[in-house]
Formats: structure tokens, sequence, C-alpha cells
């Protein structure tokens, strides 16, 4: 009994329409590599999926097979425009590849070709950078001490303030002047954990 006929049209369901593209897929690849080994032509196979994923197939190089395409059809895929971006691509390429071979350098690896005047320029390199290293630590140390002072002056005066607070409860209180002095702001009285309750009932000794 022969195979029934599929209606080619979208399949609906997400999972049955993977399926169905994976196997296929594979299929179209398969055929593509078989008619190219077995008549010796060249192929080109590019599929994207739903969801931008590539496959592909190249019998040989794309860039060969778009330059026979161009010639026989006697179209121009890539135009000036193309081709300025491609040079510039290019030129971002070479610029990476010259700075991680400087950063191999920096590392004190590759040097064994080198010579002592390209070496003299990596180690007044390395130099510089070592002392604009330390001269942002100073900086970044000098903002902490900064800080660090300023938050010692707020506790002082929090610590005199909590002082004369407890000094009021326990019926001590001095008054405090409005403008106190340095000895007042290096007071640096511990805060109290609690404070001395008076008796609310006279002491029973002494009326007898």
């Amino acid at each position: 009994m022969g195979r029934g006929k599929i209606e080619i049209k979208r399949i609906e369901n997400s999972a049955n329409r993977q399926v169905t593209y994976s196997k296929r897929r594979n299929g179209i690849i398969k055929k593509a590599r078989e008619i190219s080994v077995l008549c010796g032509c060249e192929v080109s196979l590019v599929i994207f999926s739903s969801s931008g994923k590539m496959s592909e197939f190249h019998s040989t190089t794309l860039s060969k097979i778009l330059e026979t395409f161009q010639q026989n059809q006697g179209q121009t895929l890539w135009g000036a425009k193309h081709e300025s971006l491609k040079a510039e691509i290019d030129r971002m390429k070479k610029e990476n590849d010259n700075m991680r071979i400087q950063l191999r350098h920096m590392k004190g690896e590759d040097l064994t070709s080198m010579e002592p005047r390209d070496l003299y320029t990596i180690e007044t390199a390395l130099i510089n950078g070592i002392a604009n290293v330390r001269g942002k630590q100073m900086e970044i140390f000098k903002k902490k001490a900064k800080n660090q002072k300023a938050l010692e002056e707020e506790n002082k005066q929090l610590a005199y303030i909590l002082h004369q607070q407890s000094l009021a409860m326990n019926g001590n209180l001095r008054e405090m002047p409005q403008d106190y002095h340095q000895k007042d702001r290096d007071f640096t009285a511990p805060v109290p954990f609690g404070f001395r309750v008076q008796p609310m009932q006279p002491n029973l000794q002494e009326n007898k």
C-alpha cells in the first residue's frame, strides 16, 4: 500500500513542527552532501529555523561559491559599501591581534624574538602603569582616611551628647554650653546601657 500524500501547509503544533524540521533538515543536508560527492558539483546550503538558528553545508568554501554565483549571474553581491565594511572588519581583527600580542608581552610571554629597545619600551610602560596604580591606591587610601576622621568626629559629638543626657537623667545636669570646647568634642564617654532609677519610696531606715 502506498504512502498517503501529506498536505503541504504550516504545521500548527509546535512540537510536531520542530520534529518535522529536524528530520527534514537532516535529510536535505544528507542529499546535498550526496549529490556533491556523486556528481562532483559545488553545493551550498544554508537553513535558518523559525528561532533563527542556522544550519549549513558547503561542499567548498562559501566565498568561492559566492564568487562563482556572481560570475554566472552577473550580479554584485558585495558592493562598495560592503567592501568598505569588510576592510574595516579586517582592520579591527588585525588591531585586536596586535593588542593580544602586546598583552602577552606585558605578561612576560613570547619575549624571545624581541629586540632590546622593544623590551625597554615594555619596561617603561610597566613602570608607568605601576606608578599610576600606586597613585590611584594612595588616592583611595586618603579618601578612606578622610571619611574615617569625619566619622570619628561625629562619634565624639554623639558621645558627648549622650553623656550630657545621662547626667540629666541622674539629676546632675550642668548647663551645656552652646559652643563647647575642643576638649569636650574629644570626650569619648561610653554609651550608657542603663540609667539609675531613683527609688519611689523614702528610705525607711531614715525615719527610724
